[in-house]
């Protein structure tokens, strides 16, 4: 029940607040200590080896450090005053969990590609996406729009609540540190190909299950909202190889068979074309009924992933 209470408040505080700008934040923080360390390490490790090195040097010392942080700081507010630690496991979980801050960053695209400005929208998904927006043309835009959400529900939604029921916010922090490494330096340009490297294979490996499980919960989320969840299922299944990460083509899969549409294909990257192989290539260009229908798959399947997460931790007592 206590386990339970906890992932309940920290979905609802999630839901309702996303992520204040202005409220200190792991994420934020984390990001500092990877500056940090980066700068410090890229010091005194030069060679490829050396820096293959201090990539793992740089990744253990960041989700180690956090989750021993947080490890600590749980105890201290449990043994100072029981509610206490109730409230600050609950903060825990809610800051490593990103279901509303994804729908209102989505959102904040969709509004004005939905009124016809479309530099608007560009504007807006060049936050949250790493391609080059200014040339996408409408369906461009809608396109890059449900490739986001359906990759960010494994690493902002289902990813976490795993973690969190199995292990909680203790372990939720851990995965949160490697999907900001991840995003940091796990790039495979050539300025992190090396440092990058053990980040972007942990996350790789973090991340294996929640997006096997997040392609399953948006085609059982399906039915809810009028698609076909077999034809979701059969896409992630089929296609979720033409991505080149071996986690986010699960979940882009599924939702590209459930809309009938194709995702992925040719983007510039700091100008420069990157040819990519289409998802679900047989089918067509995305609609402005698809941008809708993409808002409420995701808000069904969000609804399944912290229903399954209470279950887990009321059926197991959880961690508490």
């Amino acid at each position: 029940m206590n386990a339970a209470l906890v992932v309940l408040l920290a979905l609802a505080a999630d839901a309702l607040l996303g992520d204040p700008p202005t409220w200190p934040h792991l994420v934020r923080w984390m990001g500092r200590a990877i500056s940090s360390l980066e700068t410090w390490l890229r010091r005194r490790y030069q060679t490829p080896a050396g820096l293959r090195l201090a990539g793992a040097l740089l990744a253990i010392s960041v989700v180690g450090g956090f989750a021993w942080a947080a490890q600590i700081a749980l105890a201290l507010a449990w043994g100072l005053w029981h509610p206490l630690g109730y409230l600050l496991a609950a903060l825990l979980a809610f800051q490593c969990l990103a279901l509303g801050q994804l729908w209102r960053e989505a959102r904040a695209v969709a509004v004005p590609l939905e009124a016809g400005d479309l530099p608007k929208a560009r504007e807006m998904l060049g936050h949250i996406v790493g391609r080059d927006t200014d040339r996408l043309d409408q369906a461009g835009v809608r396109r890059a729009l449900i490739e986001t959400v359906a990759e960010n529900f494994n690493d902002g939604v289902v990813a976490p609540l795993f973690y969190l029921a199995l292990g909680g916010p203790v372990l939720a922090v851990a995965y949160k540190a490697v999907n900001t490494l991840d995003s940091m330096v796990g790039y495979r340009d050539q300025r992190y190909i090396d440092l990058g490297r053990f980040s972007a294979r942990l996350d790789d490996l973090a991340g294996w299950l929640p997006a096997r499980l997040s392609a399953l919960l948006l085609a059982t989320a399906c039915p809810l909202v009028g698609l076909d969840g077999r034809q979701a299922w059969r896409g992630a299944l089929r296609d979720h190889a033409a991505h080149k990460s071996p986690n986010s083509g699960w979940p882009e899969a599924a939702a590209a068979a459930a809309l009938g549409v194709r995702l992925g294909g040719p983007n510039y990257y700091g100008g420069v074309l990157v040819d990519k192989p289409w998802i679900n290539s047989t089918g067509r260009d995305p609609l402005p009924p698809d941008v809708s229908a993409i808002f409420h798959l995701y808000g069904a399947a969000c609804a399944l992933a912290g229903g399954a997460a209470l279950l887990a931790v009321w059926q197991t007592r959880g961690w508490l």
